[in-house]
């Protein structure tokens, strides 16, 4: 199964976008956007940001285990 590392964040406030690598070995539970400085954390029931604004899910929930 071929993981994909590249997700594209969304920031829920001001609507900015930005295409990052995703770690393989760890969750991020904290991001701060770029443009207004909010910083995002996982929306309840998600396990990192990638999973809430991301265009892509984390490699852990993509390869069906459990995350962080």
């Amino acid at each position: 199964m071929k993981v994909e590392l590249k997700s594209t964040i969304t920031c829920p406030k001001c609507g900015h976008q930005i295409e990052e690598t995703m770690p393989e070995d760890s969750c991020q539970f904290f991001y701060e956007c770029e443009n207004c400085h909010t910083v995002l954390k996982p929306k309840q029931g998600d396990c990192c940001i990638y999973c809430s604004y991301g265009s892509v899910k984390c490699p852990s929930i993509q390869k069906n285990e459990s995350c962080c």
